[in-house]
């Protein structure tokens, strides 16, 4: 391939070889930044798809789970129970009914941009409360007396997790089926959907898959066919148009333009993954003397946006690691929504290693108002941890609740082998595997912020 030092213009007129590479040049620069803008969407077009083999259907079947590392999913926990509610507002405006009692979630454009939150963050404060989701351009009437919220695209997915009160997972569990959907039109032929259990049913809704190849694009082109073009996706669109990628029209890259295609997918992902997993933006860091890191990068809003334009770096970052966005999840307040932190390295700036034994202190008493965890995620999946221990998360609620009780300093273990003091306070690594860890708080209080409270470095053993 010619280089730009190597273009050739004789009297001004670019010879064959120059045209040749100028074009390849620009539709590889053009499909690299929309890999990366639509990598969103394609991720949240793989969690529709990932749900259809357990027999999730938009409108009619909704799936609930208590997560465990067989279901993967880009930084999915074990935290709490999962509800998936998938909607297509092709059929007009449709309520959510939450219950009442400790739910937390959000609704979520089929990109995962923000709707509105729902139960406890959201505008019911937990209260239970009747959300009409209206899909895009709506111009019927809009009843009085319940949460309006707009989307932006036809496909939808409300995410709601339930807290197991004093650890009653089968309680949170019920309380999440307790929600109810029903279209605003009478006359919408309609069956009252269903829930099934996805809890040990395996299951994959990221687009691992996916990346860097082809097929990542086979499918973008799926995803925008029946959905109305978003206002900050115009540019991108126009630019996937000139790489032969539109709606109603169908996907047939010549030879040249797949292996473009293919080369930039490539290269878009292991951009994606080297700020994701390798960031060097000095506002990443919690504590300069600690190697934590904020996961959520613009704590203003869940739209990314700042001065009037979107950091596109805090986007890519959080995509590229998790799913969904949220409003509840960015905040850096005490008491409000979460607060997630990320580590990949030891005390000595050094990749975390699946084959080698580490520690992690802890102290007491952790500022989190609600309950707070420490999850270990594989570096290659951005998915819980897999091994025969079946378990990725040490839980305030759950494995540490005994020193919670007691209020001691909580020392937590990682690594391929069972240490001595036994498996409790431990997670199983992966020799050969890199990992990182999301400590996360819920209902985080002044201490987190304040630098009075401190979570100690991931330390290597030997």
């Amino acid at each position: 391939m010619t280089h730009m030092n190597e273009y050739r213009f004789d009297g001004g007129y670019p010879d064959d070889a120059t045209v040749s590479a100028a074009y390849d040049a620009a539709d590889l620069m053009r499909a690299v930044q929309c890999y990366k803008h639509f990598f969103p969407l394609v991720s949240g077009a793989m969690i529709f798809a990932g749900q259809a083999p357990v027999g999730v259907v938009p409108n009619r079947v909704f799936g609930y789970m208590d997560t465990r590392p067989e279901q993967v999913g880009f930084t999915l926990n074990s935290d709490t129970p999962y509800g998936g509610i998938l909607l297509d507002l092709h059929i007009g405006p449709v309520f959510i009914e939450i219950p009442a009692g400790p739910v937390i979630g959000a609704v979520l454009n089929f990109d995962q941009s923000w709707i509105t939150d729902v139960g406890i963050p959201g505008r019911d404060g937990g209260r239970g409360g009747s959300y009409l989701i209206l899909p895009p351009g709506h111009t019927g009437d809009v009843p009085d007396g319940y949460l309006v919220a707009q989307a932006q695209t036809f496909k939808v997915v409300a995410g709601l997790r339930g807290i197991p009160r004093e650890g009653d997972v089968r309680g949170a569990l019920e309380l999440l089926q307790m929600t109810a959907v029903h279209p605003l039109d009478d006359s919408v032929s309609w069956e009252t959907p269903t829930w099934i259990d996805m809890s040990g049913r395996p299951q994959d809704t990221s687009p691992a898959v996916l990346q860097g190849t082809l097929d990542y694009w086979r499918v973008l082109h799926g995803a925008l066919q029946d959905e109305p073009q978003r206002p900050d996706d115009r540019a991108y669109e126009s630019e996937l148009a000139v790489l032969g990628i539109e709606r109603g029209r169908e996907f047939a890259p010549d030879e040249r333009m797949q292996d473009i295609l293919a080369r930039a997918a490539v290269e878009a992902d292991a951009q994606l993954r080297v700020q994701s997993l390798a960031d060097r933006r000095p506002d990443r860091t919690v504590w300069p003397d600690r190697y934590w890191e904020w996961v959520t990068l613009r704590p203003e809003n869940a739209a990314f946006e700042i001065g009037g334009r979107t950091d596109v770096d805090a986007r890519e970052t959080w995509f590229y690691q998790a799913i969904a966005s949220s409003p509840a999840m960015f905040r850096r307040v005490p008491g409000g929504g979460s607060l997630y932190w990320f580590s990949g390295r030891d005390s000595d700036g050094v990749y975390l290693d699946g084959g080698r034994e580490y520690t992690l202190r802890i102290p007491a008493p952790v500022p989190a108002r609600l309950f707070w965890s420490v999850t270990v995620y594989d570096a290659v999946t951005r998915s819980q941890i897999a091994t025969d221990q079946s378990r990725a998360a040490l839980r305030s609620m759950f494995e540490l609740s005994g020193a919670t009780d007691q209020g001691l300093d909580h020392v937590l273990r990682f690594g391929p082998e069972q240490p001595a003091t036994g498996e409790e306070q431990w997670v199983k690594t992966i020799p050969g595997r890199g990992w990182f860890v999301y400590l996360r708080l819920y209902g985080p209080t002044e201490a987190a912020f304040d630098g009075t409270w401190l979570p100690g470095d991931i330390t290597a053993e030997g």
